[in-house]
């Protein structure tokens, strides 16, 4: 009789597959919901730069050590949705 179950390692692997997965996923959602929030233009600029921290900070929650890579592809996405959008952007983003 053949045995189809993975061999240990490579369920463990497939597993932490799976969970970085999730994890871009969950990521992506954050900040497309984040970005569609601010886009409508109807919150102040504090309340986008809020929720762009609070968002970063979960994001950072998912991919610890990961500043870097957030500042890199993410800022300058909010950024421009915050000039554009609320036609002012705070020097902290830029």
């Amino acid at each position: 009789m053949k045995n189809n179950d993975e061999p240990a390692a490579g369920r463990g692997a497939a597993d932490e597959l799976r969970e970085e997965e999730r994890k871009i996923r969950e990521m992506r959602c954050l900040v497309d919901i984040t970005s569609a929030v601010i886009a409508q233009g109807n919150i102040s600029v504090l309340e986008a730069c809020s929720l762009i921290r609070l968002t970063r900070r979960q994001v950072l929650q998912l991919f610890p050590e990961k500043e870097q890579v957030f500042d890199l592809i993410h800022r300058p996405r909010f950024a421009r949705i915050v000039q554009e959008r609320l036609k002012k952007s705070p020097a902290w983003m830029n």
